[in-house]
């Protein structure tokens, strides 16, 4: 089960039936308040079961796909980072009950016939180690965590430095040497080489990043609207039932507050 905003405002509020508050996580709660919701276990661990039933409750048919967001971006672009992490991972925790992303870490790079540096980067070589833990992340710890791990690399003053406390914060099971053997190794190269054959197929042809395209598609309209507003348009693009968050309907959830 996925976690959306508004979920998010719920576990601000402190309870001393659950034990959890702003101040005082509770104990043995061994994850993060944006995977409560992930599965069964972990919310029956952190005590919000019921919450994340409450909020399964209020979802979008799912027979309904979501909308379908391709980011091809570099991971030391400027704009890509602001695109990052001030439009496509907000929105995403808002609406990701009704918005599926997908990361390729590429962007303007090139991939060259060389056995010492198969790639350049067009901010140099921290750009592409830092291309390549990013691929790495994304398949080692799956898309949802690393998304969160990526967003966590790319806020930070320096990317690379972030990687590996912001992986040991999001991911403690994914350990940082798996990622380095990735880097180094064959996978973290054909992990490239899948992003480089990706970015190369695109139609039209990428001329800048970040590069974004909807349902698989890419419209300079769709662009101008993703870099103002991006929640507004995916919530304009999705063809179900627009959920509480599209719309502003309220929403009633259970709701106990912490007295003396």
């Amino acid at each position: 089960m996925k976690l959306s905003g508004l979920l998010a405002a719920i576990f601000l509020v402190c309870t001393d039936r659950q034990g959890f508050g702003i101040s005082h996580p509770k104990p043995g709660c061994r994850y993060p308040p944006s995977q409560w919701c992930r599965s069964l276990e972990i919310a029956v661990e952190c005590k919000v079961q019921k919450q994340c039933m409450e909020l399964n409750a209020v979802k979008p048919n799912q027979t309904v796909p979501p909308v379908q967001v391709t980011l091809y971006y570099e991971s030391l672009c400027p704009d890509c980072r602001v695109f990052i992490t001030q439009q496509l991972f907000p929105t995403w925790m808002m609406l990701q009950d009704i918005l599926s992303v997908t990361l390729v870490p590429y962007g303007n790079a090139k991939e060259i016939l060389s056995a010492n540096s198969p790639f350049i980067c067009q901010h140099g070589a921290p750009e592409c180690r830092a291309n390549m833990i990013e691929a790495c992340i994304l398949h080692l710890a799956g898309n949802s965590l690393a998304f969160h791990i990526i967003n966590c690399m790319e806020s930070s003053t320096h990317v690379l430095n972030a990687a590996q406390p912001c992986l040991q914060l999001y991911a403690p099971s994914v350990s940082w040497s798996s990622v380095d053997l990735c880097v180094d190794g064959q996978l973290g190269y054909k992990l490239m080489h899948a992003n480089a054959a990706m970015t190369r197929a695109l139609n039209p042809a990428h001329t800048h990043v970040p590069w974004v395209t909807f349902n698989g598609e890419y419209t300079k309209e769709n662009e101008d609207k993703a870099t103002s507003s991006l929640f507004h348009l995916v919530c304009e693009l999705y063809k179900g039932v627009k959920p509480p968050a599209c719309t502003g309907a309220p929403v009633k959830l259970s709701r106990s507050v912490c007295t003396p």
